[in-house]
Order: C-alpha cells, then structure tokens, then sequence
C-alpha cells in the first residue's frame, strides 16, 4: 500500500444550534492511534474500488427518504461524469443537468458492508468546491443491526461538513436519540487567512469508548464526552459504540444549505487524496 506524501445527506439536515467542546488554543494529542488499518489512496484511475466503496444511486426514494431527508435537488450516479479516480486523486462532480427527473447528478460513495469499524482514527485529505447550494461532506453513519434500527438511533459522527458560500468554515456534528436535526451537537471551525477551496486540508476525527475528537490539519477544535451529551440534552443516550462506515458525498441543495443561486458555477468538484483509518 503506497501512502502518498503529500458526505443531508441521507437523513435530517440540522441547523447549528450547539456549540460545546474544546478551542484550538488548548493544548492536547490530536492523534493517539496510529495502527493503519485501512486505506484508499486512489492509485488507480477509472471507478472508485469496488473492494472498499459502495456507489449509492437515486434520489433516496428507494432508501425510503426522499430528496434524501433533506429535499435535496441532486440525483445520485455512478456515473465517471459523478465520481472517478484520475491521477491520484477521488474527484465526485456536482453537475447541473436534467437527469431522471432532477436538475442536478452527483455522486454518494460508502463503505457499508466493506469497512464498519468501531472506534479509531478517520481522516481524509480533501480540497472542498464553493459555491451557493453545494453541500459536500465526509461521515460515519452506524450499523443498522440489518434494518432493526433507523436513524438517529444508529447514530452519526459528521467529520466534516462545509456550505459552499461559507468557504472559511467546516462543522463538526455528531446526532443521536434527542440531539439529531435542529438538536445536534455541532461546532465550527474557521481557517484564517485562507479558503478550504483553495487547496487540500485533512479532516478527522478520533473516536474512543468515551470521547470523540474532531480536526482540521492538526488542530483538536472539539471534543465530546458522554458526559457532554448528558449535560447538553439532559440525559440522553450517547449511541457511539457500534460499527460505523464511511461515506463522502456532494449534495446540491435543500433545506440546508438551501438552494444555488445565480452566482454558482457548475459543475463543482470535490477532489480527495486519501482516506485512512487507524487504530
């Protein structure tokens, strides 16, 4: 494996309403595991490896959450127009266009049934797109335990999310049993002097038993406990204690981040070096 040198998604979209964790001033060990246990460096060009990435299709109807719980515009392919692997690099393409119904394709890739891992260390290395109305984002979504249970039992962990007309600033989220949608427990993280579309930033989380980490090219910006969670929504269950997979995705539209407007160019492209996990 040559390590190079160097995604509402399908539920509820949340308005940022929570802000707990740690500053980027304090000072504490981002990154503890470093066991490489997984990877993808997108070394060969074509389709994303099917030995690692599921290439989700549709509107979510099929998934029972149209507009993918979000009223979100995009159509999901699996389509190298949507999602291809040139020259190292994972690029998943937002394009407008009249596909099957919708005025926009883009492309959801997921490592359920491939790679469900409880507890590590998630990072990838990605240069974001901007513009009104584009939504991309990098996750980890819990074991249904085969369909027994549904979200936000199941959990969420949103390592990074980023609004396309907000190109300072990712969040991270994590959703649960009376904190998902409006109620989530989220933070933001602003880079200074410089744009996440203006170049390639590694996003990450470590998570453990009892705490997840969340980061941005080295810099811990939130940490959250069960503790956090009990004192937050008074008293309810922290979820994170299952498998969860991955999934990277770019949705166009929605009730978050609402629609493009006119000053969104199209087609806008989400390009990832790597994805690895630790333990």
């Amino acid at each position: 494996m040559k390590i190079k040198n160097i995604i509402f998604k399908a539920f509820t979209i949340f308005s940022i309403v929570v802000l707990i964790g740690c500053e980027t001033s304090e000072t504490q060990t981002v990154a503890t595991l470093t066991n490489l246990v997984w990877a993808d460096e997108f070394d060969t060009d074509g389709a994303p490896n099917s030995e690692n990435w599921n290439l989700l299709t549709g509107d979510g109807t099929t998934q029972g959450i149209p507009g993918w719980g979000n009223n979100e515009l995009q159509i999901y392919t699996d389509r190298s127009e949507n999602v291809s692997v040139q020259d190292g690099v994972l690029i998943i393409t937002a394009k407008e266009e009249n596909y099957q119904g919708g005025s926009y394709t883009s492309a959801r890739i997921t490592t359920k049934g491939k790679l469900d891992q409880q507890y590590g260390r998630f990072e990838a290395r990605i240069k974001l797109p901007s513009g009104k109305g584009v939504f991309p984002a990098f996750w980890l979504l819990g074991d249904d335990e085969g369909g027994n249970l549904v979200w936000p039992q199941i959990g969420e962990i949103d390592i990074m999310e980023y609004l396309g007309d907000e190109p300072t600033t990712v969040f991270g989220t994590i959703h649960g049993p009376g904190y998902s949608g409006a109620n989530s427990i989220t933070k933001k993280y602003e880079i200074l002097n410089d744009r996440f579309d203006n170049g390639f930033h590694v996003f990450g989380v470590e998570w453990s038993p009892n705490r997840i980490n969340w980061y941005v090219d080295g810099d811990l910006y939130q940490s959250i406990t069960p503790e956090d969670v009990n004192e937050e929504t008074g008293g309810a269950d922290w979820v994170f204690n299952r498998p969860f997979h991955l999934i990277l995705n770019m949705a166009v539209g929605g009730n978050l981040p609402g629609s493009p407007d006119g000053n969104t160019v199209f087609p806008q492209r989400m390009l990832v070096d790597y994805v690895r996990v630790y333990n």
